[in-house]
Formats: structure tokens, C-alpha cells, sequence
């Protein structure tokens, strides 16, 4: 497993008091769940510079696929749940988080998918991006929430699922009931489990499944779907769009000393939940790549976010603030900055100052969501180099961007995921 000195290792006790009480808040998708404990860095506003978290590479591993030929039985591996063998493509697909979700979609089996997490949240937020893509879209009305009263093992067995996109070392640590022969019941019963979650952050998996367990990037864990799926040519088709724009952005950065500094957080309550901009793991693989200055970088927090106040988010005073989910429901830019504008402190803040407090994307991002995100940051950080972000309308798709400041082709993955021949 590789090492991580901001990992840490989770009890039971610590994911579901860290999904009751986000939850309360209204915090959905993000924070529900495989979080730690987030434990407060400042509880009086005072910050602690003493930790440091160095930026990591995009790519942290590298893997293939296992696959046998196109025609009959194949597998494909993946930790930690190991080889998972497959009669046929999975045409029922039961799928907790939206990264999964986004992933079918893009390979072009977005019908394939049962459930989803918070749907009316997260379908929203796909379809954001999905409404700049002709002929892609996620129906999420009508799906059920999987977690909604966490997962259930009859609800299971009624879906009957060829596939379950969720790590079972998530279910069995985050889920109350749950242990490995549970897993294997359902696997052996209904379909096997594909999912690897603590990828996210590179944080602890349960202990049944910590010893071998393996990291894998946004792009890395995407390939291991198309192989389930067996789309391999989409999914070449796609990376060589996303290596496309990484060439880009990564060739038009500014040099080091004259980036701005950034902060990631998302305001509950007077409360804002910073998260690292260039910590491992493929929940930050839109702002890693982009390499701005952490606001957060020298600030020390046990967990998954620090929690901050106005005053000590104005002692900090970051260049740019990115608000995570500021383009779902409950969250919409305009709703927050208003929020922060109306308070005496948060008036102060250079980003409301400077108009630089921006909507940022989803956390659990797919491929297609990578894309939008990676794009959206880039505009944001760096406007001289690539462009002024337009600003985010409440409610609306992502917005219309020129074709000659759109940094990826938006006609190309279309076509890629509906199948388009020429594409």
C-alpha cells in the first residue's frame, strides 16, 4: 500500500459520526460517509503552521486491466476486491457515488445504472455538464438512494445487480451491519462488488481489507470500468482527450511564483470545510494538476477538511476560493457568495473583493466531470492564460464558452460517448 503520512486509520465509530453529523448539516455527496473525523484546526480561528502537505504527482500508479479475449468469460482485477470474472457486460449496475455513475455514462452505459447517491444532487450536477454534450445525459429521476438508509442487503438481493460499483471495504467500515462474509454472501448470490473508494483521498480502508490495498488514479480506476464494461475504445478515446488537456493546461501554467493562492472549502452553518487543493488522491484531480498555491498547504488538521471561521478564513485571506458543489442545489454560487458578502468579516475577503470566489465541481467526479472541472479551475486560477471563467447561473448547464477558449472539444466526447463512427 503506499504510504501517506496524512492517512490515518478509521473506526466504524468515526464513519458514522462523521455521516450523522454532516448529514445534519445538509452536507451530502463529499463528506458523507469515508471522511474522518475532520477534526478542527481552529476551533478559535487560530491557524497552526506547523504541518506541511506536499502536492503529488496525477498519476500515481499505472495499471492494466486483466481482460481475456472480446468474445465469452473474462475478468478483471481490481483492489480490493481481486479477479472478478464476468460472463457478459453487466447490464444492471447497482452505483452508490457519482463517479461511477459519470463513468457508465461515458462509456456509453448510462441506462446499465439502478441507483444513485443523493440522485436529485448528484444527477443534477452531472447533467450540469451533460447538457454541453449532445446526446449524453444521466436519467436520475426515479433512481433510489442506496445509501439513503444505508445499504441494505434485501434491497440488494431485490436489484439484482450484475455488478455492484461500490468498495466493499467502504460498505464494511462505513456501513452499520456489515462485515466480509456479507460481502461475500451477496457476491456469491447476486453479483460481485467493483469499487475502489479510498482512492478518493487516499485515506485508511477497514481492516479487513488494509494490508494489499491499492491506489489508483481517476483515470487508472476508469480503464478498470471499461474493462468490466468492455469499452476499451471509448475508454483510449476519452484519455487521449483528457492527456490532451492536461498537455495544455500544464504548458501555459504561469511559473510557481506567480501563482495565486487557492482554497477549496465548502460553508455550512458559518462554517467553512477546507479541503487540500494538492493532496493525493483523485478527489482533488481538478485542482492538483493546476498547481496553485494551498492556501491550506502549511495547516495542519487530522482527517479529511479542517474547519474554519470567517476570521480566521480572513487571516488566511486566499487569492481565489473555489466552493465546492457551487453548481448543485443547495449550494448555488450566487446563494453562498451572497452569504459571505452579507457577513462584516467575510465582506473582507479578497476573493469577494476581487470577484474571485468561484463555484467549484463536484468531489466524486467521473471522467466527463474531469474534464469540465479541469477546464472551469483553469479558467478560474489562471484567466491571463486561458481565459475568464464566464461565471456560473444558478440552475443552468455549465456555461456556454467560446469554441476558441474551450480548452477541450466538446463535439469529440460527445461523439466518443454516443458512438458516433466518425468520432
Amino acid at each position: 500500500m503506499t504510504d501517506d503520512d496524512t492517512t490515518r486509520r478509521y473506526s466504524r465509530r468515526d464513519y458514522l459520526r462523521v455521516g450523522g453529523v454532516l448529514t445534519g448539516t445538509g452536507l451530502l455527496t463529499g463528506c458523507l460517509g469515508g471522511d474522518s473525523a475532520g477534526s478542527t484546526a481552529t476551533e478559535t480561528g487560530t491557524v497552526t503552521d506547523t504541518a506541511t502537505s506536499a502536492p503529488a504527482t496525477d498519476e500515481e500508479t499505472e495499471s492494466k486491466p486483466t481482460t481475456t479475449a472480446d468474445e465469452g468469460p473474462y475478468s478483471v482485477e481490481l483492489s480490493p476486491v481481486g479477479e472478478v470474472a464476468f460472463e457478459q457486460p453487466p447490464e444492471r449496475a447497482m452505483v452508490a457515488f457519482s463517479h461511477y455513475a459519470d463513468m457508465a455514462v461515458a462509456l456509453g452505459q448510462a441506462d446499465t445504472v439502478q441507483t444513485l447517491y443523493a440522485p436529485e444532487f448528484a444527477g443534477k450536477s452531472l447533467n450540469t455538464f451533460y447538457d454541453r454534450l449532445d446526446g449524453v445525459s444521466l436519467e436520475w429521476e426515479g433512481l433510489p438512494d442506496p445509501l439513503g438508509d444505508g445499504v441494505d442487503k434485501e434491497q440488494l438481493y431485490e436489484l439484482d445487480s450484475d455488478v455492484h460499483f461500490i468498495d466493499p471495504s467502504y460498505v464494511v467500515g462505513a456501513q452499520e451491519g456489515w462485515d466480509p462474509s456479507d460481502v461475500t454472501e451477496v457476491a456469491e448470490n447476486v453479483g460481485p462488488w467493483f469499487g475502489n473508494y479510498h482512492s478518493g483521498l487516499h485515506d485508511q480502508p477497514a481492516d479487513p481489507y488494509a494490508e494489499d490495498y491499492r491506489y489508483y488514479t481517476l483515470w487508472d480506476l476508469f480503464e478498470k470500468v471499461a474493462a468490466v464494461y468492455r469499452e476499451r475504445e471509448r475508454y483510449e478515446a476519452l484519455r487521449a482527450v483528457h492527456d490532451d488537456l492536461l498537455s495544455t493546461i500544464q504548458s501555459s501554467l504561469p511559473p510557481a511564483s506567480e501563482r495565486p493562492t487557492a482554497a477549496r472549502v465548502t460553508l455550512i452553518g458559518g462554517t467553512f470545510y477546507a479541503y487540500k487543493l494538492n493532496a493525493p488522491g483523485f478527489w482533488h484531480a481538478d485542482t492538483r494538476p493546476l498547481g496553485a498555491t494551498d492556501a491550506f498547504a502549511d495547516v495542519e488538521w487530522e482527517g479529511t477538511w479542517g474547519r474554519f471561521d470567517y476570521e480566521t478564513m480572513l487571516e488566511t485571506d486566499p487569492d481565489v476560493i473555489l466552493h465546492l458543489w457551487g453548481m448543485a442545489p443547495g449550494y448555488y454560487i450566487d446563494d453562498i457568495r451572497e452569504t459571505v458578502t452579507d457577513d462584516p468579516v467575510g465582506s473582507q475577503l479578497s476573493a469577494i473583493q476581487n470577484d474571485r470566489f468561484f463555484a467549484g465541481g463536484v468531489r466524486f467526479q467521473g471522467p466527463i466531470a474531469n474534464l469540465f472541472q479541469l477546464e472551469m479551475t483553469a479558467k478560474q486560477l489562471y484567466p491571463d492564460q486561458f481565459g475568464e471563467w464566464p461565471g456560473y447561473d444558478p440552475g443552468q448547464p455549465y456555461p456556454e464558452i467560446p469554441t476558441d477558449e474551450q480548452l477541450f472539444d466538446r463535439q469529440r466526447v460527445a461523439d466518443i460517448v454516443t458512438g458516433d463512427s466518425s468520432a
